[in-house]
């Protein structure tokens, strides 16, 4: 077995957080072989639009290994995105060569705004992709033939992938690792990288935690986060209230004030949220589920979980499992996407 060789496209402007972060990604996954040494999983090389060296958007100067015209067969190609994408000579440089590759390349991933290159192509045409909330709109009228969703963090649709960028970058090349070598490489690469968690592509762009954290004043900056590691432990309002020095009454008033909904509120909401995606984890049962957001019986989460999502757990991992495979929007029956805006 070889390793799998993965082009990464540089160019003037790219940015370097979209090529460092797949790039550390796809070079540190390894597979102990039995006789202290390790498989290298993939080939990792660097590809130019020439062989000159690119400045990054923070300045960085990188040198490519190799110009596209002399690169060899790919398994994988990634074009990570950045200001310089949106050169029109460049994508259009970059969309020609996706083109020709495409046939006999089995994934091409877009990541951050490089989805205006591989667009330009036609291949995505019909297709679902993943961008980032911020040039969404711009996307969509530029590119009337695809199917934009501007909430999810990377979508997969036959042989292409597409990403919000940033930091999602990672998760998907997790995703995509996981793919090839299954889910215990993907997560212990996941612990070198020191995420908090693997996130699938189903997560929202905007998270609820950070959600929480942008529009939250001082005293309950750092809550959101806190109730997220502690799903499991006593939340109700004496105990948060305590956790912010103030009194239960007064707690519950100014968050409430605040946010436009009681504590407890948000806290069910949470640990449904939470409860979802760990519902979909393999092999996860749902009392181990029930009990790591918070409940002391399955068949207590079961009847909260039927009241605020619409469907009992088992019901709803089955008919997720059948969604997922067609990468299609999860349902809300209780609605976390909407704003937590002040009342």
């Amino acid at each position: 077995m070889k390793p799998k060789p993965v082009g990464l496209i540089l160019f003037q402007r790219i940015a370097a957080d979209e090529l460092s972060g797949p790039g550390q990604a796809f070079f540190r996954a390894r597979i102990a072989t039995g006789d202290d040494r390790e498989f290298r999983c993939y080939q990792v090389l660097t590809l130019g639009i020439g062989t000159a060296e690119c400045l990054t958007e923070c300045g960085v100067i990188v040198k490519p290994q190799l110009g596209i015209s002399s690169a060899p067969q790919l398994d994988t190609i990634i074009v990570p995105g950045g200001c310089g994408i949106h050169d029109a000579r460049l994508s259009k440089k970059i969309a020609k060569w996706l083109r020709r590759r495409a046939p006999v390349t089995r994934r091409i991933v877009a990541l951050g705004d490089s989805i205006y290159a591989l667009a330009q192509t036609g291949l995505l045409d019909g297709r679902q992709v993943a961008v980032h909330w911020r040039f969404a709109k711009d996307v969509a009228q530029t590119f009337p033939k695809l199917r934009v969703v501007s909430d999810r963090l990377f979508v997969k649709d036959g042989p292409f992938y597409t990403c919000a960028g940033g930091m999602s970058a990672v998760d998907l090349s997790l995703s995509l690792i996981e793919e090839d070598y299954g889910r215990q490489v993907a997560l212990k690469l996941a612990r070198e990288f020191v995420v908090h968690v693997k996130r699938s592509g189903e997560h929202e762009q905007y998270s609820e935690a950070l959600r929480f954290q942008v529009q939250s004043c001082d005293r309950f900056a750092d809550i959101s986060y806190w109730i997220l590691r502690n799903l499991n432990q006593d939340l109700s309002v004496e105990a948060l209230a305590q956790r912010t020095c103030m009194s239960p009454r007064n707690f519950t008033r100014l968050f409430r004030a605040e946010f436009g909904t009681a504590p407890a509120e948000f806290v069910a909401a949470v640990r449904m949220t939470e409860a979802r995606r760990r519902l979909l984890i393999p092999r996860s049962s749902i009392e181990s589920v029930a009990a790591s957001v918070g409940f002391k019986s399955a068949d207590a989460f079961s009847r909260t979980f039927e009241r605020l999502v619409g469907l009992r757990p088992s019901a709803f991992r089955g008919s997720r499992r059948i969604v997922r495979a067609n990468f299609l929007k999860p349902e809300k029956a209780f609605d976390m996407s909407r704003p937590l805006v002040r009342a």
